[in-house]
C-alpha cells in the first residue's frame, strides 16, 4: 500500500524538472532509481536481497550535487519505502539502509520532515535493539542523520534515547567497549540539543541529562582502546552537545561547581594538541582574583626524537622560503618598521616575552614539532610586511607530507585544532549565557598577567593567539577575548599603576592594571606575527574593544601611542576589513572617556608620520589655509587624494581625504575640533554637510552622528547659523530608507535639541529669538513621524519632541499653525508612555513628559490633553514593570511648579492616590534585577508627595487626608527612609543631602499652615499633625533639639 502511494507521487513531481535540464542524468538517475525501489515489495528471497543490495549501492554511488532539484518528500518517502523493505533480522541489509539514511540527509542537506519522521526513527530504535552490536555505529549514524533539527519532534523517543536507562546514554558510557559506537552515540545527542528557532526547546531533565553526559566524556581520559582521531571527533561531539544547549538560551549555568567544572575542561581542550604544550587542569575552577594552578607536564619523548631528525632539512627550506618572502613583501615592509621581531622559543611551552626590542613568539615547542610546513608558506604564496613566525611554517594541509607517516601527523594536527576550535567556541557561548559579573570571577585563569622575572607566563587565551599554527583557532581566541573584554569597563576601572607600587602584598588594582599591560603587549605582537587577513582583523577588533573599555587616565602613558605607532600602517591594509577595523580603533583612541593629552598629541602627528612607525609624537602643523588648495573635483565621495602635495598636515587632516576614513569621522575628530584653528573647524562641518549626500549609507549614517556630537561643543552650538545648517541634515537623513540612518539622525536630533535647552539658560537671549520658526515647525513634524518609527529611531526622537516642546517661546505658541502640531506632539508622547515598546522608548517618553511641563508657556492645566498626559503618567508609575520608567514618570509627574499646572481638583487626586498606590508597589517585582532600583523609586515617589503636599488647595485637603488616614503608616515610615538616607545615585534631580530633603517637608508643613481652611475643616490639622510628626520621629532619633520652632502654633 504504501509503495503504491509513493509511485502514485512521483507524477506530482514532474515540474521540478526544469532545473535538472543542465545536468539531466542526475535527478534522472535518483528518479529512476527511486521508481524502480518503489515498485519492490518485501520479499525474504536471496534475489530479492541480492537486488535490493544492488539498488542501495547505486543510490549511495550517484552522484548527487546542489540544485540536482531532488524534493526533500522525495528524499523521505524513498528511505520510508526503503527501510520498509528491510526486516530487522537481516543485519547485513540493515547495516546497508542505515548507511542509505546517513548518506542521503547530509549528501543532499535533508531535514526529514515529521511525517515520515515517526517511523524512520522507531525503525532505527529498534534496529539498535535487535541486530548485531557490529551494525550499531551505522544504525547510530543514521539516528543521528535523522534527528538533526528535529528534537523538538521527537519528544515521545526521548525516555527511551535519554532515560536513565535510555539507548544513548548506555551507548555513550565508558563502560562502553567499541570506541566508534560511543562516539556515534555522542553524536546523536549532540544533533538533539541542537534548536531551531521558533520549536520548542529539549526539556530542562533531558538538558541536564546530556550536560551532565557530555562534562563526564570531556573530563574523562582517553582510553587504551580508543585511537587519538576517535578521541578527537568524540571531544568535537561533546562540545557541539553543550554549546548547542547554551546556545538554545535555555539553560543557564547558576551552580558555582557546574560552571567551574565547564571551564576548567574547556580551557583544558583550548590547548589540546598544542605543539608542545600539554596542561593538568583542577577537576573545578573557582572565581578568584588570583591566577589558578594550571600544571605542565613534560612533552613525549617520541614527538623530540622525530623533531630532533629534521632541523638540517628545516634550514634548508627556510634558506630557500626567505628570499622570496624578502622579495613579495619588500614593498610593504617599507611601511612597517621592524620594531618587533619573532624568534623561537624552547620546547618547554613556556613563553618568553620581553619588553623593548620584543621577540616575538613563535609556535610553542618549535624543537618537538616538525617544521616541514615551510613548503605551505611558498605554495600558498604568504608574504607579510613583518617578520614571520614558525607557526606560519606549519602547515596542516595533508598534501603537503609524501609519506603515510607524515599525512597522518598532518590528519591529527588537523583534528586536534578542530577540538580546540570548538572548545573555544563552546566558551564564547557560556560567555554569552552568564552574567558579566560572574564571568570576571574567572579572569585570572584566561587572561594574562605580567609573569615575574624568570617565570613562564601563565597559559591563557593570548597563548593560542601567539602560538596556535591555526589561523582559525588564533581567530576564535581572539573572538572569545573580545567578547570578554566587551563592556568590561565597569570591571576595569579598578585598575591603577600610575604611581610605582611598593609594597609588601599586591593590589587587586595593580593586577588588573598589570593584566589591561601585558593585552597590549601581546596583541601587538601577535599583530606583528600575523599573516592571515582575518585573523589580523580580529586582533584589531580585540585592541578596539580594549582601548574602549581601559582607564587609560589611570595607567601610565604610553600604551596609546604603542598601539597608534602599530596600526597606523594597517590603514592601507590591501584587504577592506583590516582598514575598516584599523579605523574603528583610531577612532577608539580618540574617543576614549577622558580626554587624554596622550590621545590629544597622537592626533596631532605630522601625516607623514602615519607611514611609518616612528615614534615622534611632536605636533607639526602646515600653513592653515592647505585645504584651500585641495584638489577640486565633482564631490569628495569621488575624493581619493591622500593630501595636498607637500604638505605634512595632523594625521586627522591625512585622514579627512580618504574615502573609507570619512565613514568614521565621529570617531576621529571630536577630541581635536577644540584644537584646530576656525577655518579648520569650518572645513570639518562643510565636510560633513556635503557628506549627507553620499550613497553610501555607513557614510551617511556616519556623518549624522558625526553631527549630532558636534553640536554639543560649546563653540558651535551658540552659533543658529551652523546649528540650523546641522538641523536641516539631519531632519534629511530622517527621511533615509535605511533604519541605521534613520537611527544615527534621530539620536542627533536628540542632541541637536538638547542644544536648544542649553542655549536657553544662557543669559543672552539672541539665540531663542534669531532661531527660525519655521525650522521648529518643520523638526517637530520630524519628529512625529520619527515616533511611529522602530524603537532605535523612536526613543530618540521622544527625546527630541520633548527639548522642542520645552524649547517653545510664546511668540510661537501663540501662533495658529503650532496650535495643531503641539496637540499631534504631546499626543505621539502619550501614546508612546502607554505603549509596549522597548523600556528605553518608554524611559525617554517620560523623561519628554517632564520636559513639556517645565514650559510655563504652554496651557498646562486647561488644555485639553492635560488630563491624557496626567493619567498616562500615573498608570506607568503603578503598573509598569520595569522600575526605571516608573521612576521617571514619577521624576515627571513632580515637575510642574503651580496647583493650577495640575488640573482639576478630581486630577490632583488621582495623581495623589496613584503616587500613594506607587509607594505601596515599590517592592512588587518578579524581576530580581529590579529590586536594586526599589530605594531610588521610593526616594523620587517620597519627593513627588511632598511636592504635591507643598502645592495643595484647601479642597485637596479632604482627598488626602482620606489616604493618610489608610496608608499614613506606611507613608510615613518611607518617607523617614527619605529624609535620613542620603544620595542614592539616581538621575532624577531629587535633593541629595538630608538637609535638602528636610527643608522639603518644611516648606510643605509651612504652606499647610499659610492655607486659609474653612472654619471646623479638620483635614489641614491632621496633615499638618502627620508632618510634624515625621520630623519630630526623625530628629529625635539624630539627637536633634527644638527641630519645629516656631511651626506648631500657626
Amino acid at each position: 500500500m504504501a509503495a503504491v502511494q509513493v509511485v502514485g507521487s512521483l507524477p506530482s513531481g514532474q515540474p521540478r524538472e526544469a532545473p535538472r535540464q543542465a545536468i539531466p542524468e542526475r535527478g534522472n538517475g535518483f528518479r529512476l532509481l527511486s521508481a524502480r525501489l518503489c515498485a519492490l515489495r518485501p520479499d525474504d528471497s536471496s534475489s530479492a536481497r541480492t537486488e535490493i543490495h544492488l539498488l542501495f549501492d547505486q543510490l549511495i554511488s550517484e552522484n548527487y550535487s546542489e540544485g540536482s532539484g531532488v524534493a526533500p518528500e522525495d528524499v523521505s518517502a524513498l528511505l520510508v519505502q526503503a527501510c520498509r523493505l528491510v526486516p530487522l533480522n537481516q543485519n547485513h541489509l540493515v547495516s546497508k539502509v542505515s548507511q542509505l539514511i546517513h548518506h542521503l540527509l547530509n549528501r543532499l542537506q535533508v531535514i526529514v520532515d515529521e511525517q515520515h519522521l515517526d517511523f524512520l526513527l522507531a525503525y532505527t530504535i529498534s534496529a539498535i535493539h535487535q541486530c548485531s552490536s557490529w551494525t550499531h555505529r551505522e544504525i547510530l549514524q543514521a539516528l543521528a542523520a535523522l534527528v538533526y533539527c528535529n528534537g523538538s519532534k521527537c519528544q515521545k523517543y526521548l525516555p527511551e534515547l535519554l532515560g536513565k536507562t535510555g539507548l544513548l546514554m548506555k551507548l555513550s558510557d565508558l563502560a562502553q567497549s567499541d570506541p566508534e559506537v560511543r562516539r556515534a552515540a555522542v553524536h546523536c545527542m549532540a544533533n538533539l540539543c541542537l534548536s531551531v528557532p521558533g520549536q520548542p526547546y529539549l526539556e530542562e531533565p533531558y538538558q541536564n541529562v546530556c550536560f551532565q553526559a557530555f562534562l563526564t566524556i570531556l573530563q574523562s581520559p582517553k582510553s587504551s582502546d580508543m585511537d587519538d582521531i576517535t578521541f578527537c571527533m568524540l571531544l568535537q561531539n561533546a562540545l557541539k552537545g553543550i554549546q548547542s544547549l547554551l546556545n538554545g538560551g535555555r539553560m543557564k549555568l547558576t551552580q558555582t561547581d557546574e560552571l567551574g567544572a565547564l571551564l576548567a575542561v574547556l580551557k583544558k581542550f583550548m590547548f589540546h594538541g598544542l605543539p608542545g604544550l600539554n596542561i593538568e587542569m583542577p577537576t573545578v575552577l573557582y572565581p578568584t582574583p588570583l591566577p589558578q594552578y594550571d600544571g605542565r607536564t613534560p612533552i613525549e619523548p617520541q614527538q623530540s626524537e622525530s623533531s630532533a631528525s629534521r632541523p638540517t632539512l628545516n634550514k634548508k627550506k627556510k634558506s630557500k622560503v626567505k628570499p622570496k618572502k624578502i622579495q613579495q613583501g619588500e614593498e610593504e615592509e617599507k611601511e612597517s618598521s621592524g620594531e618587533i621581531e619573532a624568534a623561537p622559543v624552547t620546547g618547554t611551552g613556556r613563553v618568553n616575552l620581553h619588553e623593548g626590542n620584543t621577540c616575538c613568539p613563535s609556535s610553542l615547542g618549535v624543537q618537538s614539532l616538525p617544521l616541514d610546513g615551510s613548503g605551505a608558506a611558498e605554495k600558498d604564496g604568504v608574504s607579510s610586511p613583518f617578520s614571520s613566525s614558525s607557526w606560519k611554517r606549519v602547515s596542516s594541509s595533508e598534501s603537503d607530507f609524501s609519506d603515510a607517516e607524515g599525512g597522518m601527523q598532518s590528519k591529527m594536527r588537523s583534528y586536534q585544532a578542530k577540538v580546540r576550535q570548538g572548545a573555544l567556541v563552546c566558551f564564547l557561548s557560556t560567555i554569552k549565557s552568564i552574567e558579566k559579573n560572574v564571568l570576571y570571577g574567572y579572569w585570572s585563569a584566561f587572561i594574562p598577567d605580567t609573569p615575574e622575572l624568570g617565570s613562564p607566563q601563565s597559559v591563557s587565551l593570548m597563548t593560542l593567539t601567539l602560538k596556535d599554527p591555526s589561523p582559525k583557532t588564533r581567530a576564535c581566541a581572539l573572538q572569545v577575548l573580545s567578547a570578554i573584554l566587551e563592556g568590561s569597563k565597569q570591571f576595569l576601572s579598578v585598575a591603577e599603576d600610575t604611581s610605582d607600587h611598593r609594597r609588601a602584598f599586591t593590589p587587586f588594582s595593580v593586577m588588573i592594571a598589570c593584566s589591561i599591560r601585558e593585552l597590549h603587549r601581546c596583541l601587538l605582537l601577535a599583530l606583528v606575527a600575523e599573516s592571515s587577513s582575518q585573523t589580523v582583523t580580529q586582533i584589531i577588533k580585540c585592541l578596539a574593544n580594549l582601548v574602549s573599555n581601559a582607564p587609560y587616565d589611570r595607567l601610565k602613558l604610553s600604551l596609546l601611542t604603542k598601539v597608534w605607532n602599530q596600526i597606523k600602517p594597517y590603514i592601507r591594509h590591501k584587504d577592506v576589513n583590516v582598514r575598516v577595523s584599523s579605523l574603528t580603533l583610531l577612532g577608539a583612541i580618540a574617543s576614549t572617556h577622558t580626554p587624554l593629552p596622550e590621545a590629544q598629541l597622537l592626533l596631532q602627528q605630522p601625516c607623514s608620520s602615519g607611514l611609518s612607525n616612528s615614534n615622534s609624537a611632536t605636533p607639526h602643523l602646515s600653513p592653515p589655509d592647505w585645504w584651500r588648495k585641495a584638489p577640486a573635483g565633482p564631490s569628495l565621495e569621488e575624493t581619493s587624494v591622500s593630501s595636498p602635495k607637500g604638505s605634512s598636515e595632523p594625521y586627522i587632516s591625512h585622514l579627512l581625504w580618504k574615502p573609507l576614513a570619512r565613514s568614521y569621522f565621529i570617531l576621529i575628530f571630536p577630541l581635536s575640533t577644540f584644537s584646530l584653528q576656525n577655518d579648520r573647524q569650518m572645513l570639518c562641518i562643510t565636510v560633513l554637510l556635503g557628506l549627507n549626500d553620499s550613497k553610501n549609507r555607513l557614510v551617511k549614517a556616519a556623518t549624522s552622528r558625526a553631527l549630532g556630537v558636534y553640536v554639543l561643543f560649546p563653540c558651535l552650538r551658540q552659533d543658529v547659523i551652523c546649528v540650523a545648517d546641522a538641523a536641516n541634515t539631519i531632519l534629511m537623513s530622517l527621511e533615509d530608507k535605511s533604519l541605521n540612518v534613520r537611527a544615527k539622525a534621530a539620536w542627533s536630533l536628540g542632541n541637536l535639541t538638547d542644544t536648544l535647552i542649553v542655549n536657553m539658560e544662557t543669559p543672552d537671549p539672541s539665540f531663542q529669538e534669531e532661531f527660525c520658526g519655521l525650522l521648529l515647525l518643520k523638526m517637530l513634524r520630524s519628529a512625529i513621524e520619527a515616533s511611529k518609527d522602530k524603537d532605535k529611531v523612536k526613543s530618540n526622537a521622544v527625546r527630541a519632541l520633548g527639548n522642542l516642546l520645552h524649547f517653545l517661546q510664546p511668540s510661537h505658541i501663540e501662533k495658529p499653525t503650532f496650535a495643531e502640531i503641539i496637540e499631534e506632539s504631546i499626543q505621539a508622547l502619550i501614546s508612546t508612555v502607554l505603549t509596549e515598546a522597548a523600556m528605553k522608548v518608554r524611559w525617554n517618553a517620560c523623561y519628554a513628559m517632564g520636559n513639556v511641563f517645565k514650559n510655563p508657556a504652554l496651557p498646562l492645566g486647561t488644555a485639553p490633553w492635560t488630563s491624557q498626559a496626567y493619567n498616562a503618567l500615573t498608570s506607568v508609575v503603578t503598573s509598569c514593570k520595569n522600575f526605571k520608567v516608573r521612576i521617571r514618570s514619577a521624576a515627571a509627574l513632580s515637575v510642574p511648579g503651580k496647583r493650577e499646572q495640575y488640573g482639576s481638583v478630581d486630577q490632583y487626586a488621582r495623581i495623589w492616590n496613584a503616587l500613594v498606590t506607587a509607594l505601596q508597589k515599590s517592592e512588587d517585582t518578579i524581576d530580581f534585577l529590579e529590586f536594586k532600583y526599589c530605594v531610588s523609586l521610593r526616594t523620587q515617589i517620597c519627593q513627588a508627595l511632598i511636592h504635591l503636599l507643598s502645592l495643595a488647595s484647601a479642597s485637596d485637603l479632604p482627598c488626602m487626608k482620606e489616604t493618610l488616614e489608610l496608608s499614613g503608616n506606611m507613608v510615613q515610615s518611607y518617607i523617614l527612609q527619605f529624609l535620613k538616607s542620603g544620595a542614592e545615585g539616581d538621575d532624577t534631580g531629587a535633593p541629595h543631602s538630608p538637609q535638602e530633603r528636610d527643608q522639603m517637608v518644611r516648606m510643605a508643613l509651612k504652606h499647610m499652615g499659610s492655607i486659609q481652611a474653612p472654619t471646623g475643616d479638620t483635614a489641614r490639622r491632621a496633615i499638618m499633625g502627620f508632618l510634624e510628626e515625621i520630623l519630630a520621629v526623625c530628629f529625635d532619633s539624630s539627637g536633634s533639639q527644638g527641630a519645629l520652632p516656631g511651626l506648631t502654633n500657626q
